[in-house]
């Protein structure tokens, strides 16, 4: 009869099925092993790149006119990507060219927009790339049942959320939305953000915009997405108002196909 105790399964790796949060991964020694520690590093490198990457807004604005958007192409007051990061105010603002070819665009407006919808790099241009179109797809779909104006959809480079205020209040729209790239993290360097205000405006505090996140294959579908953020505006119209004071409370599908009937289960 053998003395040695049967092997035991680590319960921890089936977990590793379920998330790719770096769990169980083992060590070698008092380090990790090899092949965890290259996984980090080629993480890292990812999301350090995507935050260097340049947005093409060139072959963005062309796909975007083929299904018959117009664009307009802004820049902020970073004027290259090292001073974007090394000065997040002059991403919050308009160029003084970009500022002065909105108002030209708005001058030439009898009326203004019920929507402007800005898209911007943000700390990753990669997101923009893989997502800004797919989801505004579902976007604009909703928008048109609803019959909201539209205004031209402002491409900008080296911008931020804020940013998004400055051009509502010049394109004078009553709603303005910002799809823009969030800050890479190890196992998610092309997650995308929407941040919306109503009534938009320079000097809007972040507590006055409401914010979806992690738009992306592996988080928050296209579809769910626009769900929610077509639930917000038109709640934003009914009460006049967003941010802290407009919760996200609209119901969700539970699975694909199904109708929208079952409550958010946080507010259950």
């Amino acid at each position: 009869m053998s003395d040695r105790s049967p092997a035991i399964e680590n319960p921890w790796q089936h977990l590793r099925q379920l998330t790719p949060a770096r769990i169980a991964l083992g060590r070698a020694g008092t380090s990790l092993p090899t092949a965890a520690q290259l996984d980090f590093q080629l993480a890292h490198a990812q999301a350090r790149d995507a935050v260097h990457l340049a947005l093409d807004t060139d072959a963005l604005a062309a796909q975007l006119e083929a299904q018959g958007h117009r664009c307009l192409h802004l820049h902020s007051a970073a004027p290259d990507r090292h001073t974007y990061l090394q000065r997040p105010d002059l991403g919050r603002r308009l160029s003084d060219e970009s500022a002065e070819r909105l108002g030209d665009h708005a001058r030439q407006q009898q009326t203004g927009y019920d929507l402007a919808i800005v898209i911007a790099d943000g700390l990753s241009a990669l997101a923009v790339q893989r997502h800004a179109l797919p989801l505004l797809q579902r976007i604009t779909e909703q928008i048109e049942k609803d019959g909201w104006r539209l205004a031209p959809l402002c491409l900008v480079e080296q911008g931020r959320v804020a940013l998004g205020d400055e051009v509502g209040e010049a394109l004078r729209a009553r709603m303005v939305v910002v799809l823009l790239g969030e800050r890479p993290g190890l196992s998610s360097p092309d997650s995308l953000g929407l941040y919306f205000t109503y009534a938009p405006k320079r000097g809007r505090t972040d507590a006055e915009r409401n914010c979806i996140s992690n738009v992306r294959l592996e988080g928050l579908s296209y579809n769910l997405a626009a769900h929610r953020l077509v639930h917000l505006m038109r709640e934003a119209c009914r009460r006049q108002l967003s941010g802290v004071s407009l919760k996200d409370e609209a119901d969700m599908p539970s699975l694909p196909g199904d109708a929208a009937k079952a409550g958010n289960f946080l507010l259950g």
